[in-house]
């Protein structure tokens, strides 16, 4: 595991010949919908979704959701930074290409970085993220890149180490062309503005998954204490929401772990299996909060992940309501 990709993995994958042009029109319009946060939400927001797995490969069922949501972004979560045993902070799951970029979508790289290496984050890690991207974009023909997005769970103790990186970050990248956007967490809305072109609002995993009485993903009680800080927000947003599922393991009152699959955690006897979903009236509801605080943060809308199953929890008409109610 080390910052440089390695190329071999690299050439098993296709290389690709789509490029991404969007009109200057589009852009101008993107200005004039985000000049003032004192005007409702468009009714046409702009529709995008996260991409959240090891392997970029789509099928059938997701080409045909992008296509009849009309959906024109991916942000795609290229690789995780991580610190390992000994202290160093390294790339860790990058994602392995094995389908085309789809016609006509933009893809928007995308980095979680976990809150404990900004403890130990070197000084040249802009410049290794950043390096890193451009690299895996032109092994793939990535081409058009104009947004990079960082993905952190920062907290009070590590905001200033966190702050320095985003704004090293953004000076690099400014260079390419490329604008740096960061996630806010709900808790993170009483904290100082990160210094990023634009923020996504993350309206899930609003509780804890340790308490088995609530709704994990996204429950509205858990919303309430921090929603109000969206009236005074100064960073441009976007709102991503849930269409994923979960299912918890639970051994007595202690959480074992999500179980992705029938077999990925034992099961014994007197374990408990709760599901979490988040229904399409919850989701508007939870556009509704949004919209009383700061409607603009609704003018571009994320949904949370492209995967097969996600899609197939709900129909196309209920995925339009998300998009447009």
């Amino acid at each position: 595991m080390n910052w440089k990709t390695e190329e071999t993995n690299m050439r098993q994958t296709r290389r690709w010949q789509t490029r991404m042009i969007l009109p200057m029109a589009m852009m101008l319009l993107a200005g004039i919908l985000f000049a003032s946060c004192k005007e409702g939400p468009s009714k046409n927001p702009e529709r995008s979704v996260y991409f959240w797995s090891t392997t970029f490969e789509l099928d059938s069922t997701q080409y045909d959701f992008l296509h009849r949501c009309d959906i024109h972004k991916i942000y795609l979560r290229f690789f995780d930074v991580v610190t390992t045993d000994a202290g160093e902070v390294m790339p860790n799951a990058t994602v392995r290409f094995v389908s085309p970029q789809p016609d006509s979508v933009e893809i928007i790289p995308t980095v979680f970085i976990t809150n404990d290496c900004m403890l130990h984050a070197p000084d040249d890690l802009p410049d290794k993220l950043l390096s890193r991207i451009l690299q895996i974009c032109e092994t793939h023909d990535i081409t058009g890149v104009r947004e990079i997005q960082i993905d952190c769970d920062w907290s009070n103790r590590t905001q200033k180490a966190y702050f320095a990186m985003l704004d090293r970050l953004s000076e690099a990248a400014r260079e390419q062309g490329i604008v740096i956007s960061a996630t806010i967490r709900l808790h993170q809305l009483s904290l100082k503005v990160p210094p990023v072109e634009r923020g996504v609002l993350m309206m899930y995993n609003t509780g804890d998954i340790k308490n088995a009485d609530r709704n994990p993903i996204l429950d509205l009680r858990d919303v309430a204490p921090y929603i109000k800080h969206l009236d005074n927000y100064s960073l441009p947003l976007t709102t991503a929401y849930p269409i994923f599922s979960w299912d918890l393991l639970y051994r007595g009152q202690r959480l074992v772990g999500i179980m992705h699959s029938d077999d990925d955690l034992p099961v014994i006897p007197g374990d408990t299996i709760i599901h979490h979903e988040v229904s399409v009236d919850e989701v508007l509801k939870a556009k509704q909060q949004v919209n009383k605080h700061n409607p603009r943060a609704n003018d571009g809308i994320i949904l949370f992940d492209l995967s097969k199953k996600n899609i197939n929890n709900k129909n196309h008409h209920e995925y339009e309501k998300i998009f447009s109610d």
